[in-house]
């Protein structure tokens, strides 16, 4: 028999990718988790940094297959 846990889980990734966001950020809010808005704000920059780069083609994309294969070469994984 499956759990409510995992009926719950099942359910939750039938949903739409914007649905299944809400329902993160919900979930996430509901844990009370300490915020600090200056290390948001930083990291919103910086991603806005990166987009620009990308989109400016001044950065170097690699694939993350090739990414996770240097990891697991590295670590023997």
């Amino acid at each position: 028999m499956t759990s409510t846990n995992d009926r719950v889980v099942e359910e939750a990734l039938s949903l739409p990718s914007d649905v299944r966001i809400s329902l993160v950020e919900k979930l996430l809010t509901s844990l009370n988790l300490p915020v600090d808005e200056e290390i948001d704000r930083l990291w919103a920059e910086e991603a806005e940094r990166r987009v620009s780069q990308i989109e400016e083609g001044k950065a170097e994309l690699v694939p993350g297959e090739e990414v996770f294969a240097k990891i697991r070469a590295k670590h023997g994984k």
